[in-house]
């Protein structure tokens, strides 16, 4: 006996459900309002076929008429759709939801929802998997598209934004842009999650996919071949499905896929796309609408609960050919239309390229709803705080709470309490400060620090600042003057080793900065620092003479830097004086160039130090993204060991960047 797993989703309520199968005999089911899950329907066998053929196995590279299609479809890829024109432009619109799934009796009488029972109401079921499942979040977005094939040049331009939901702000937004990236599918690798997937269209499709041609009909008035592709071994990216490929231009009309169940990646249980392609001028295919589904849970197994990702774009309104200047595709550095993201709810009625359906248009109203309750507000509160690490006092964030504790053998047990201004994602300016304390040295420490926006334009931005604190210095060969950087010594709670060579740093910075083009830096600084060790068994003692008889134990320090830096492809979420990287996948080249000022306000030492730092992601097929880097600089003159560029180190067992 064979079993089969089938699910079904209707907005409308029916009393039956009739089931037939060729060979079988018709047997009728009765349904009861509502959910209907685990029916087991047995049936019984009628007349007999007399031949079933099933394709299973690998199949033949030779003599396969579905590969003899698919090497038409390699030879026009470069020829269809928006490649087939010197100039394009169109509207896109996109959706993106994410959705608790497998939610069950037992999950939804749950403890934690007592007093929350309304948010059930939402629920659904997904037409894809058959669970029933919960928005919580969605983000609209409306963009004008610009590109030009010839001078291989593309623009966006945001023109409306919307979202709501739990967790609807900034970094939840860069979260969304990071998760899906745009692909093609007539590409030859298709990255998910920083994995290159092999496209059922790839060159390299053969050897890794068997093909067979299904059926063929007349789709929109054009003739069609349909092939369904599976792979050829496990435990490889690739995908199922099927797809429908016009006769003469040999274009895709419609296509899914489905990712590999043993396919390994990090969190994702499923993927699952479609996309459906228009027709225009009789020959032209262009992508109409394409939806991604990603099913993410930490376990894999079937009944495991989880999160859906769903992103839905359409697009429509294409124009061909209408050249723009040069000058059109150049990219704003800090572009912000207000407007964009205040657009009445009549706006998107008027302009959202399909309706929303019931449950995605009450997700608007859940939020507010939810923030009337006030066991939901505590919950909600709560966890903003752990994903952020500040609590918000009105315009006041206080942290960041991951590194209120630290210790080491200098300071002993160290407690940090901090804030910063926070008026919004886009403020032109901000203040941050902290002070610590260490039980062991019986010492207070500060920093402050303040960044001006002062033209949004080039973004140039005046920076000042002043750290009294403990270092361990030679954390890392390419140096800088942030006043409130991370200091590996005092945020680390448990580390390796003795963690005693320390030093007490006083440091004041003033600067400034710009970007006169997208994603070039231009900095320029002037800082003044006295180091004296922190520690009894440790110093930073040099001579001062020539015979070797005289020594000092502290270092005065006035320099002047001029840095460039250049991150081509970066991608960031903000217009203010702070701004979040939608993602690191991106190339960084830094240099900069050090002038120690003896004798300006006491200065101890001239030299001359370059520093250049050079980062490069490399994709690895299946195995994810590599980063490599490049270090190397060089001081001109004679320094201490505290101004040396000492080879990096520290006995952290984990590092948080950015705390």
């Amino acid at each position: 006996m064979k079993t089969e797993i089938f699910y079904f989703e209707s907005k409308e309520s029916y009393s039956a459900l009739i089931v037939s199968f060729i060979g079988f005999e018709k047997k009728e089911v009765a349904l009861k309002p509502g959910l209907n899950a685990n029916l087991r329907i047995v049936l019984k066998e009628g007349t007999q076929l007399k031949e079933i053929v099933v394709y299973t196995g690998k199949t033949s590279k030779k003599d396969n008429p579905a590969i003899d299609i698919l090497r038409k479809i390699w030879g026009r890829k470069k020829q269809n759709g928006l490649r087939m024109f010197d100039q394009y432009q169109y509207d896109k619109y996109e959706k993106v939801e994410f959705d608790m799934n497998s939610i069950d009796s037992a999950f939804m009488a749950s403890k934690v929802f007592k007093g929350l029972e309304f948010v059930f109401e939402q629920m659904d079921t997904s037409r894809i998997t058959g669970k029933a499942f919960l928005p919580i979040f969605i983000n609209e977005e409306l963009r004008e598209v610009y590109g030009d094939n010839i001078n291989k040049k593309e623009k966006e331009v945001l023109k409306a934004n919307k979202n709501s939901g739990l967790g609807s702000s900034n970094g939840v937004t860069v979260f969304i842009k990071d998760l899906y990236a745009d692909y093609d599918i007539y590409d030859n690798y298709l990255k998910f999650f920083d994995k290159d997937f092999v496209s059922p269209l790839s060159k390299t499709g053969i050897n890794v996919y068997n093909y067979v041609l299904s059926d063929s009909m007349y789709i929109d008035n054009k003739w069609c071949y349909n092939i369904i592709y599976y792979p050829r071994r496990k435990n490889e990216l690739t995908f199922k499905g099927d797809f429908w490929v016009n006769d003469s231009t040999w274009a895709i009309k419609k296509i899914n896929l489905e990712a590999s169940k043993s396919a390994n990646i990090n969190w994702v249980k499923e993927i699952y796309i479609e996309q459906e392609f228009d027709v225009l001028n009789d020959s032209v295919f262009l992508l109409k609408r394409d939806h991604m589904m990603s099913d993410f849970s930490i376990s894999k197994k079937e009944d495991s609960k989880g999160v859906y990702g769903k992103r839905t774009t359409l697009f429509k309104n294409h124009k061909f050919n209408i050249v723009k200047d040069n000058s059109f595709y150049k990219e704003e550095v800090n572009y912000y239309d207000k407007e964009a993201f205040n657009k009445p709810d009549e706006f998107w009625e008027e302009n959202r390229f399909e309706t929303l359906n019931e449950n995605e248009s009450g997700i608007y109203k859940l939020l507010d709803t939810l923030m009337t309750v006030p066991k939901f507000k505590r919950v909600y509160d709560l966890v903003t705080i752990l994903g952020s690490g500040y609590i918000q006092v009105g315009n006041l964030d206080i942290g960041s709470l991951f590194s209120t504790f630290g210790y080491n053998d200098v300071e002993g047990l160290r407690i940090r309490v901090g804030g910063r201004t926070y008026f919004g994602t886009n403020d032109p300016w901000r203040i941050q400060a902290y002070t610590a304390y260490g039980f062991k040295d019986n010492k207070f420490k500060y920093g402050i620090s303040g960044k001006w926006l002062v033209n949004k334009n080039n973004r140039l931005i005046l920076s000042a600042g002043n750290r009294q604190d403990v270092e361990q210095m030679g954390v890392s060969l390419t140096t800088s003057n942030d006043i409130l950087g991370r200091s590996f010594a005092s945020s680390s709670f448990f580390a390796g080793g003795v963690n005693d060579k320390l030093t007490d740093i006083n440091l004041s910075v003033f600067g400034l900065e710009m970007e006169p083009i997208k994603n070039f830096k231009i900095a320029s600084n002037f800082s003044y620092r006295t180091l004296i060790s922190a520690s009894s068994t440790f110093n930073l003692d040099y001579f001062t003479d020539n015979t070797y008889t005289t020594t000092k134990n502290n270092i005065i320090q006035s320099e002047l830097n001029l840095v460039t830096e250049y991150t081509p492809g970066r991608k960031t979420i903000g217009f203010g004086v702070e701004r979040l990287d939608v993602d690191t996948n991106y190339s960084r080249l830094f240099l900069s160039y050090s002038r120690g000022l003896k004798g300006v306000f006491n200065s101890d030492f001239n030299y001359q130090k370059l520093q250049f730092y050079y980062r490069l992601p490399v994709n690895i097929g299946g195995f994810g993204r590599l980063f490599t880097t490049f270090e190397t600089g060089k001081i001109f003159g004679q320094v201490p060991l505290g101004l040396m560029g000492i080879v990096p180190g520290n006995q952290s067992f984990l590092i948080l960047k950015y705390l």
